[in-house]
């Protein structure tokens, strides 16, 4: 699709989710699940196969490059400050054959080409360099959509007291998505940072927001986010 057509899809989603809004609110739904008193930053599959361009799994590199790359700048920066916990999350896998008898991606091959990234090509579900993790922070293996599913982080997470957890990364309709899913699931606090969210497909970051918004946790700006992470980290000096 051209630029002039997203705009105009993304200019009638909009339209639809104004009216889907009051339908939502008069049935008690889009309520706040609000920040907590510790988050932690989940960032999920802002790996190059991801945000590079060249791969099956490469999204909007627009967005990408002007929005969610800089938006997770800000964002870490605000985490590292404030001496926050934040893990990366990345897909990889180490039997690729499609033939094999044992396979690590399960069924998962015969909807989508994950067999394309393999654990041995490290380049690829590397976290991109731009947003590299620095010392003391976690990267996650993951083999499922969900950043949870069948992995270690719940436990990581309550271990180190998070209540809260701001999740950004690709793609809108799938890892984001079940990453917010099974975290609020999990009982964690579920925010959404809408400028920090991508995908493949256009309307699928504006539609999949503004489902989890009304569902499954609450959606805020980059800089909203940023804010809240001063303002624990100005609680914190205050405490002292």
């Amino acid at each position: 699709m051209s630029d002039v057509d997203a705009k105009e899809l993304d200019r009638l989603l909009q339209q639809a989710f104004d009216t889907a809004s009051k339908l939502y609110q008069q049935r008690g739904f889009q309520r706040r699940v609000g920040f907590g008193r510790r988050p932690a930053l989940v960032s999920v599959d802002l790996a190059n196969a991801w945000t590079r361009p060249g791969n099956p799994f490469t999204c909007d590199q627009e967005k990408m490059d002007n929005e969610i790359i800089p938006g997770m700048q800000k964002l870490l920066k605000a985490f590292r400050a404030a001496q926050l916990p934040v893990v990366h999350v990345t897909t990889a896998y180490e039997i690729t054959d499609r033939k094999a008898d044992f396979t690590d991606m399960g069924l998962w091959h015969n909807k989508i080409p994950v067999d394309v990234v393999d654990l041995k090509n490290k380049d690829l579900w590397a976290i991109d360099s731009r947003i590299a993790p620095v010392d003391g922070e976690y990267t996650l293996l993951k083999k499922r959509a969900s950043s949870f599913h069948g992995t270690e982080l719940a436990g990581i997470l309550r271990a180190n007291n998070v209540d809260t957890i701001l999740v950004t990364g690709v793609t809108a309709c799938a890892c984001v998505r079940q990453t917010i899913c099974d975290g609020i699931a999990d009982g964690f606090r579920t925010i959404a940072v809408k400028e920090a969210i991508g995908d493949r497909v256009p309307g699928a970051v504006a539609w999949n927001l503004f489902d989890i918004d009304a569902k499954f946790g609450d959606v805020h700006t980059v800089d909203e986010c940023v804010a809240y992470i001063d303002s624990l980290a100005a609680q914190k000096v205050a405490a002292e």
